[in-house]
Parts: structure tokens; sequence; C-alpha cells
């Protein structure tokens, strides 16, 4: 069964932006036009495409859909860089965990640089959400820590990221409780509501509920933060390593430490340029994670 190519392109363009308006202008045409397209396509789909609330929404189906179109328009776009007499730029979009663009994934970037036939949609998302990027068709890739490959994709290991527990010497020394430290009193600097790593070692030594916790979403002031003795945090030893080296940084409870593997999850489609990336990816990463 092949659907509307219009109504597959309305459909993304809602998932996209939010709303008919915005789609309709993203397309150049009136938000009548795409609210024809999107009936026209629940009526070949038999079903409800599209939750209309605030932001409009793709149901389930419709996020399969979705998925069709964002794949048609990276085949679309490559087929035209391929037989245009200059050659094209393809767009892929990636989602990546903040540590990872704060750290390996910066070589990445460099490469793709140095390239003529890439751009890069950048998407910061947690290494064990990422993976909800691609189920929703939003990223062709993703950095993430689900071994299990998203149906329609696949997925390999790169390696892991090695974190430790660390505090400015000042802070630590404050907090000092026999050989080690109070981590129930002793402030803790977190990323987000979804960084579960300082609770998870919090909770491993009987704490649940530390009296102090500083949220900072951002990789690089998340360590700016624990550098300037805000709390201590668990940190990506790239990130790490070179704050031990200067001795503004120590490791609390020894040789405590969390390692998160990253895999990378990619679509399953003949596209040069995710093929062109995922080798990327692929040697980069070889070169800075633990294996």
């Amino acid at each position: 069964m092949q659907f509307n190519a219009a109504g597959v392109e309305a459909l993304v363009a809602i998932a996209d932006h939010g709303t008919f308006d915005a789609a309709a202008g993203a397309l150049h045409v009136t938000p009548s036009a795409v609210s024809q397209r999107i009936r026209a396509l629940e009526r070949e789909a038999g079903q409800v495409l599209v939750s209309r609330g605030s932001p409009c929404v793709p149901t389930e189906a419709g996020t399969a859909l979705v998925r069709l179109g964002r794949q048609l328009r990276l085949l679309d776009e490559e087929a035209r860089s391929t037989l245009a007499a200059q050659q094209g730029r393809v767009e892929v979009t990636v989602a990546v965990n903040a540590d990872s663009l704060a750290t390996w994934f910066r070589d990445v970037l460099a490469e793709v640089a140095r390239r003529e036939d890439l751009v890069l949609r950048l998407i910061v998302e947690d290494q064990a959400y990422s993976a909800q990027m691609l189920r929703s068709g939003e990223a062709l890739g993703a950095v993430t820590s689900d071994p299990h490959a998203v149906q329609g994709c696949r997925s390999e290991h790169l390696g892991f990221l090695r974190y430790r527990p660390a505090a400015v010497p000042e802070l630590a020394e404050r907090w000092r409780s026999g050989r080690g430290v109070d981590w129930q009193r002793m402030p803790v600097v977190v990323f987000n509501a979804k960084d579960a790593l300082q609770h998870d070692l919090l909770r491993a030594r009987g704490v649940t509920d530390p009296e102090v916790v500083h949220l900072v979403p951002t990789s690089a002031d998340f360590l700016e933060a624990v550098r300037l003795g805000l709390g201590w945090g668990m940190l990506p030893e790239p990130q790490l390593r070179p704050e031990l080296d200067a001795g503004t940084l120590v490791t609390l409870g020894g040789r405590t430490h969390h390692d998160v593997h990253l895999h990378w999850q990619r679509w399953r489609i003949d596209s040069a340029a995710l093929a062109t990336l995922t080798d990327v990816v692929r040697r980069i990463s070889a070169r800075h994670l633990r294996r």
C-alpha cells in the first residue's frame, strides 16, 4: 500500500512544528490544505493519525508514517545530491547525550566539518532516552545506552564512558566522615530529572534523600559547578582526568565508578549519508571510549 506523499509530508510538518498553522507555513500552503491532506491520509490509513491538541502530536499509528516520511525525505535528498551537477549536502538528525557531545563526540563534529556532503542536526538527549527519538522518527541515528535495536534500526556497541564521583578538595575535607564522606549532608549536583547517576550511588550507600541537591542542566556548566565547589557530581573520565592531574578535583568513595555503555543505533535504510556518519562515529568512539 502506498500512502499519499503530500499527506505524509503534511504529517511530518505537524510533528516538526506542533500545529496545523505552523505546518502550513513550513509547507507554504494554507492551514485548510494541511487539514485536507491529513484527513485524506487518515482515510487511507483507516485510523486517526494526529492527536489534535496543544501541541498536535502524531498518534502511535501516525508516528510510523512520520518515520516513513523522514526516511523518504533523506533518500530524496541523497538522490537529488547525486543527480545535481554540483554536490549537495544531506541533513542527518542525530540524538546524542550531553556528556558525549562535550567529550568524544566533538571529534565527530570536527571530522564532519571537513566534509561537504553532510549537515548535522543534533538533538541533545539523555543516553537512556535517545532511543525514543528513533522510534518517533525524529532522529536518523542516536547514541544510546539501550543495546536493543529499535524496530527498523540496527545497533552496535561503541564502548563505555566511566563516571567517577568527584568534588573540590575543600568540599571533600569539609564533609569528611571517618575514611569517607558524609553522603547524606554533602551537597550534590545533578544534571536534570533524568540523571540518575548520583542518586544511584547514594542509594547504594543507604541515602535516599540527600539534604542539598543542585540542578545544573548543561554538561560544561555541570563540570564548572563541581569545580566551584557547589557540590559533588559524577563526571566522565575525559572531563575528570585533567582536573585530577591539576589537583582541582579529587575522587570520592575510593575506586567507586559507574560505567555507561553506549551504542550507536541508526535506521536500517540504504543511505550513503548514514553509512558515512556511522563510519565516523565508529572510528572516533574506538579512539576515546573504554572497551
